[in-house]
């Protein structure tokens, strides 16, 4: 029986309650973001943790679920493009100064590794390429990862440094570019993944930053549940 738990409090970063779903009892702990949207739950509901069931009862691994700000950030078209990015970083700060010390208080573990699919791999990349020093491993499947479809050609500094393909092709800082070369990184796609390009690109751009990754673009795959159930059990094994 895999140990679940619920979490609910009210974080100063965002000002109103949060919540959030852990699976397991020991282990590297995994930030496992939802979709566009999504529910602290989703990853339950769509059986994206019974894929990784035997992960869990063997303590290899503790995943922490929490839920998106997406409907009030990016998605969020009633208000301006600046207040989306604002929105967003709230919720980073969230799980930096939440969610990640939380899960390196049980787990005794110094970094997390951060993992997603479709626009939760995006949270993923984004938080595992600007913060480095806090993930060991950053596990993409039908990630999207460029911003700039939710900000309708608004664009300022808080814009460019929460866009991975922006502020990774000017990146130039020895000490990010160390960390990121020390991180096991995932990229996974699929032939007819309608992100495939994305994932194409962000590759190349980490390629020429001399960032080694594993860009897994997968035959007779596309953008959905059933083959990202295939991909995080494959990709969890690389953790050390």
């Amino acid at each position: 029986m895999i140990q679940e738990q619920y979490y609910k409090w009210h974080s100063q970063y965002i000002s109103r309650d949060f919540e959030m779903l852990v699976f397991g009892h020991s282990g590297f702990p995994v930030i496992l973001f939802p979709t566009s949207k999504g529910k602290y739950y989703q990853n339950k509901d769509f059986k994206l943790l019974d894929s990784v069931h035997h992960f869990l009862e063997e303590g290899k691994v503790k995943i922490y679920c929490p839920d998106s700000l997406d409907a009030d950030s990016w998605y969020n078209y009633g208000i301006h493009p600046a207040d989306r990015v604002k929105t967003h970083i709230a919720y980073e700060n969230l799980i930096l100064h939440d969610v990640i010390p939380f899960a390196q208080y049980e787990t005794g573990r110094k970094k997390v590794a951060a993992a997603g699919c479709s626009f939760g791999g995006y949270h993923a990349a984004n938080l595992a390429f600007r913060h480095p020093e806090k993930v060991a491993y950053m596990f993409s499947m039908g990630g999207a990862f460029d911003i700039k479809q939710f900000i309708m050609g608004y664009y300022d500094d808080n814009s460019y440094y929460n866009n991975p393909p922006d502020y990774l092709s000017g990146l130039q800082d020895d000490w990010y570019l160390s960390r990121l070369r020390e991180m096991g990184i995932v990229l996974g796609t699929g032939e007819w993944d309608i992100c495939l390009d994305e994932n194409k690109r962000l590759s190349g751009l980490l390629r020429n930053l001399g960032v080694q990754h594993w860009l897994d673009i997968r035959s007779e795959t596309g953008h959905d549940w059933q083959w990202w159930h295939q991909m995080l059990p494959q990709y969890l094994s690389q953790i050390k």
